[in-house]
């Protein structure tokens, strides 16, 4: 490909270079499928002629932003025209013009992505770097390539593109640059939510996003888009007695969720699992502190965090609900005289997400006294052991009900009503609590016993299950 590159900029007279992320994760030795290149002329133009030699395509054009793109292999390869741009107050949207291979990098935002790779056959491989790029790359530094208060105020979107890439990469953010966020967090009130959470979704699928975390409070960005998150600082004490600080045990929470598991939401139920504690706290005598409800409290914020972050409203938001609401219920499970309905029960209600539970569950255990952690993580090995047997034997996660609200409105010869759902639940608790199995004949005796109750008689023929 880079061969067709070249030779396409030969036969046309333009300069063409390879750019940005692909420059610099090559250097680091780093993986990457996105190839980015310019041509100081016509990068639309340029890139279907390429695909043309290469004979791929589609060529996919978007000419609001003059660039160009294909696939060629796995690899994404985009093609943009070398420009300058220049932004209005209040919005990260530039003015565009034709410009240099200089002035395209000076519109990058860091110099590690403003590197750029010559693919002239007089200058072929030769690194066009004027802002010292590949000593910051040494040096691990991230650092803008202009004055950082312009690059930040003119697209505030790079402050939280700054630190992903240090968490990411394991780099330090330039102290100007640091301080220059700080000054620019406000800015941030001009970028859309889905563009926020798009960065902040990569910051938390590093292997220990709680460095993104702390980078992003420090600099006042986390305030301005995740207030809810920020409240969680702080450890108030009274009359001698403290609580931890619940900012901290969250993104410990985090890592340690992260150090057994790639799932994002399952990361998004460790941010959220205490997220109502605030809310929640009082100070009881002769007790100390509590949070009562926190975890039903906490599962009632989810839809409206996720509504204004603009994340999924779908499964991925219910999953991370029902995380939130359920975290506190397998350490009520270590006790020795547990019953296998508590343990049916949480089966049931977790169904298919028991082990995203238990993974949170045995993150949450954060204390500093190693013999208190050990103990709390044999209780939950207990537990474990406890929700294999009794599936094992019952088979109750995601149990269907024997009975259905159709067979109930077939039997009684009844519409739609209250005394479906009453029913159907006295057969639920029923086999949830161990009364009768899981069996549509039991099921269904239980079902006319508890009509008759109600003066309800089966229809003649309907007495026993069909």
């Amino acid at each position: 490909m880079f061969k067709a590159i070249a030779t396409e900029a030969d036969i046309q007279g333009i300069a063409a270079f390879a750019i940005g992320g692909y420059v610099r994760d090559l250097l680091i030795n780093r993986p990457c499928k996105d190839l980015d290149f310019v041509v100081e002329g016509d990068g639309i133009a340029f890139a279907e002629a390429v695909a043309k030699r290469l004979g791929t395509g589609p060529v996919h054009v978007f000419k609001n932003f003059g660039t160009a793109m294909f696939m060629f292999g796995e690899e994404q390869v985009e093609f943009v025209g070398a420009r300058k741009e220049s932004y209005s107050r209040n919005s990260r949207k530039p003015e565009v013009e034709s410009g240099s291979i200089k002035d395209d990098q000076e519109r990058r935002d860091f110099t590690i992505n403003a590197l750029a790779i010559s693919l002239n056959k007089g200058s072929l491989g030769a690194l066009v770097d004027p802002f010292g790029g590949i000593l910051d790359l040494d040096r691990g530094l991230i650092r803008t390539p202009l004055d950082p208060d312009i690059t930040f105020s003119d697209d505030p979107l790079r402050m939280l593109r700054a630190v992903r890439f240090a968490s990411q990469l394991g780099f330090t953010i330039d102290p100007p640059t640091f301080e220059a966020i700080k000054r620019n967090a406000k800015r941030l009130e001009i970028i859309s939510a889905e563009r926020i959470h798009t960065e902040l979704n990569k910051i938390i699928a590093v292997p220990k996003p709680s460095v993104g975390f702390n980078l992003l409070l420090e600099s006042g960005l986390l305030q301005e888009f995740f207030p809810e998150f920020v409240a969680l600082q702080g450890a108030e004490e009274k009359h001698g007695i403290g609580h931890k600080d619940n900012f901290h045990h969250t993104l410990q929470v985090l890592d340690n969720v992260c150090a057994h598991s790639d799932d994002l939401w399952l990361r998004w139920g460790a941010i959220l699992h205490d997220i109502a504690k605030p809310l929640t706290k009082r100070f009881e005598e002769g007790h100390g502190w509590t949070f009562h409800g926190h975890e039903d409290k906490g599962a009632r914020m989810v839809p409206k965090l996720f509504r204004r972050l603009k994340l999924p409203l779908d499964d991925k938001m219910r999953f991370v609900q029902k995380l939130v609401a359920l975290h506190l219920r397998p350490i009520s499970l270590t006790k020795d005289q547990v019953t296998d309905s508590a343990i049916r029960r949480l089966l049931f209600d977790a169904g298919d997400d028991i082990d995203a539970l238990m993974i949170l569950c045995r993150a949450d255990i954060t204390s500093k006294n190693e013999k208190k952690k050990e103990r709390y993580l044999k209780n939950y090995d207990v537990v474990i052991q406890k929700l294999k047997d009794v599936e094992q034997k019952d088979h109750v996660r995601n149990f269907q009900p024997p009975v259905t609200g159709e067979d109930i409105m077939a039997a009684f010869n009844i519409p739609p009503c209250k005394i479906i759902g009453d029913l159907k639940t006295v057969i639920k608790d029923a086999i949830l609590d161990g009364k009768i199995h899981n069996d549509r004949g039991q099921a269904w005796e239980l079902m006319i016993a508890e009509a008759a109750k109600l003066d309800l008689a089966p229809v003649p023929g309907m007495e026993h299950a069909p």
